[in-house]
């Protein structure tokens, strides 16, 4: 056996515990590294309350939109989020839970609309789907603009009427005076009320008011977020804190305002027929039927229909009839063969669980309330 120099010796020796303490890594390439995080591909969300269309040709606006619930989300979190109401994301979502949806759980947002039948200048309200739509006025040559919100509305005994009014007056800061048969309903109830409610977080009204031609009636904001997208009010049409501020600023006295109820609505985009259907209101006594073949007829003969290749379209009367005893409040084309509801949302993109860009609520309130305790205590 070969015996080495005491130094040769040491010097190998150095070098086997260099090795050890160093780890083969050090000495031989690796693959790289998979990232701690990987940045989110999913598209951001847009927004989903400000749109522009060609009038001629089109009814429908925005597309529908698909998240996964994260840990801490309630519907109505993600309502407020994108700009809707609460029960239109419950249509939208009818087997999930509205209060633990769940962490992964995939959440449709609602926010593709058929316009409502009505003129398209001013402010045009469907009490169905507890929405308002607001047209700018448009130049000639341009395309239009619709902005778009949810509202609370009247709730059962306390309807909000229908018909043409305009507005009147516009208070910032107001005061709220409650009527007579609103003061009675609170008293039944324990609660009394002042006489005059102030300014302030108190103020159901929230701190901007649309004043309407109808006496007692009014657009305007509310201290219980929460309850938009709900009938709740004693008549009146209440938004989003941050919603009512941007319609408050944009529109003049005299603007008229429309109010509808229209539960199914048809229109055109492109060469599809949409429908989207709404539940229909406790106290809407009408022949819906009837009412729904004289509608889709109409859309049929209208002269957007006969563009393109709209006149030779077909309807899908499955998802027609499934859509009609199934309303989701999801506006979907019914001229798609061999579609139904759920293969249409299974090919819904996904998007982030985020604020869509330009959204109306930047998330710095982040309210909690109780939906229970404030369906069950109308506010003006």
């Amino acid at each position: 056996m070969h015996s080495f120099p005491l130094n040769i010796r040491l010097t190998c020796g150095l070098f086997a515990a260099l090795f050890l303490l160093s780890g083969c890594q050090s000495l031989f390439p690796q693959p790289n590294e998979e990232p701690e995080s990987v940045v989110n591909s999913l598209p951001i969300p847009h927004a989903s309350h400000e749109y522009t269309f060609d009038s001629f040709r089109d009814d429908v606006i925005g597309s529908v939109q698909v998240i996964t619930a994260e840990y801490e989300d309630t519907l109505s979190d993600i309502a407020r989020r994108f700009n809707l109401g609460y029960e239109e994301i419950v249509s939208a979502n009818p087997d999930v839970d509205p209060w633990l949806p769940g962490e992964g759980t995939r959440i449709v947002i609602p926010t593709q609309f058929v316009l409502p039948d009505a003129p398209r200048e001013g402010i045009v309200i469907n009490l169905a789907a507890m929405r308002l739509f607001y047209y700018p006025p448009a130049k000639d040559g341009e395309l239009q603009t619709v902005i778009t919100h949810p509202i609370g509305i009247g709730r059962l005994n306390w309807k909000t009427p229908e018909g043409v009014t305009r507005i009147t007056v516009k208070d910032e800061n107001p005061v709220w005076i409650p009527t007579p048969s609103i003061h009675k309903e609170y008293a039944r109830n324990g609660e009394p009320l002042p006489k005059v409610v102030p300014p302030g977080p108190d103020n159901p009204m929230g701190t901007h008011v649309l004043r309407l031609s109808w006496p007692a009636y009014a657009i305007h904001g509310t201290n219980k977020p929460p309850s938009v997208g709900m009938r709740g009010s004693f008549g009146c049409i209440r938004m989003y804190p941050e919603d009512i501020v941007g319609i408050f600023n944009a529109v003049n006295i005299g603007t008229p305002v429309r109010v509808v109820n229209q539960p199914r609505l048809f229109g055109w985009r492109g060469n599809e027929l949409y429908l989207q259907a709404y539940p229909i209101l406790e106290d809407d006594k009408r022949n819906h039927n009837k009412r729904l073949n004289d509608l889709l007829q109409t859309a049929q003969a209208v002269l957007k229909a006969q563009i393109n290749g709209r006149p030779h379209v077909e309807i899908n009367m499955n998802l027609f009839e499934e859509m009609i005893h199934q309303p989701h409040a999801i506006a979907m084309p019914i001229t798609k063969q061999n579609e139904t509801i759920s293969t249409y949302l299974d090919n819904i993109a996904k998007v982030q669980n985020t604020l869509p860009v330009n959204a109306t609520w930047k998330g710095e309130l982040n309210e909690k309330l109780d939906m229970a305790d404030d369906a069950s205590r109308p506010v003006q």
